[in-house]
């Protein structure tokens, strides 16, 4: 049986054709605002947020002429530190372009006088109206609310704009890399189901899996924990840097506990390597993703590539449980 998620995973190569043709000048021009400024606010909530740590932790181990910080949309309202008129700007990011959270932050940037840009699939949405300059990606309408084409083409549009205005010695290639992305994502829809489906039907039934990652894959095991195995395959799941496994989750880790690894090669992953070999010999049920079983690219491009044989290994893993991997149970019915 097809999920209207399905459709979804499948639109997103023409998604991102379609975004990069659109939006790259809007794109060239917030770079160049942010070549001026001290700071850089970025802001989300759920799947977004994890664009802007997976694009944060990018950047910070590629170069050292930007200051980022990340904030969900009520942390950032509520922050006391931003400052009137300050050099900085503020890009907030959201699917619908009306989460509420992000929302708020984006008319108090607005109130504080600081640039404001939106990154977001709705035209028509509040946070495109109010934002100064407004990127929308074309990913057409999404339903499944764990979110693919929305959550590749925004992650595109941080990493397109964030480096563009870096100093990364080898931003040329990465963004050569990154234009080319749509190919490579065709390749991966098709290369990795199979081996996915199987991967979901053998796990089928656990109920809790924690999720590892460093540098970007961190962002990347937020979404896999936070919206894809909570809000799509409706299981239990904690996200964790790799660096952090020695301190809490170590406890939790026994036999036939199942663990999901994303490792790319960085110089952390020492640390990612050191967690798999410890749940490796308590025999835990370890589910490794690396990024050189998928796609030769910039190691930074890492939440790209992985994150395809993931949207597989969900959307089975909710169809062997019975569950429509796009639907929502509470979500849209709390106001706050």
């Amino acid at each position: 049986m097809k999920y209207k998620m399905y459709d979804e995973m499948m639109e997103q190569p023409d998604s991102l054709r379609r975004t990069f043709e659109s939006e790259f000048s809007k794109m060239d021009e917030v770079s160049r605002l942010i070549s001026d400024v001290d700071k850089v606010y970025l802001i989300g909530c759920g799947s977004s947020i994890s664009t802007c740590y997976s694009v944060r932790d990018a950047i910070r181990m590629s170069s050292t002429n930007i200051n980022i910080e990340v904030y969900t949309g009520y942390e950032f309202y509520y922050n006391k530190k931003l400052q009137e008129g300050e050099n900085a700007i503020a890009i907030f990011t959201s699917q619908s372009g009306e989460t509420s959270d992000t929302l708020t932050s984006l008319r108090r940037a607005n109130e504080a006088g600081i640039p404001t840009v939106s990154i977001s699939n709705e035209p028509d949405s509040s946070m495109t109206k109010e934002a100064k300059t407004a990127i929308v990606t074309r990913g057409e309408t999404e339903t499944a609310i764990l979110g693919t084409k929305t959550y590749i083409t925004q992650l595109a549009c941080l990493y397109q704009i964030l480096f563009k205005a870096s100093d990364y010695e080898n931003k040329t290639e990465l963004l050569a890399q990154l234009a080319e992305m749509p190919k490579l994502i065709e390749k991966l829809l098709l290369m990795t189901e199979d081996e996915n489906r199987e991967l979901a039907e053998k796990y089928k039934g656990e109920d809790i899996f924690y999720c590892l990652g460093s540098g970007p894959n961190f962002g990347l095991a937020y979404k896999l924990a936070m919206t894809m195995l909570m809000e799509g395959a409706i299981k239990h799941a904690c996200p964790e840097y790799s660096a952090e496994f020695r301190h809490g989750l170590i406890e939790r880790a026994e036999k036939d506990v199942p663990v999901i690894f994303l490792k790319s090669d960085f110089a952390s992953d020492e640390i990612t390597q050191k967690a798999i070999d410890f749940c490796e010999n308590l025999e835990a049920k370890s589910i490794i993703y690396n990024l050189y079983d998928y796609a030769d690219v910039d190691k930074l491009l890492s939440p790209f590539v992985l994150v395809i044989p993931l949207e597989w290994f969900i959307y089975y893993l909710a169809h062997f449980n019975g569950e429509d991997p796009g639907a929502t149970r509470h979500i849209g019915k709390v106001r706050y």
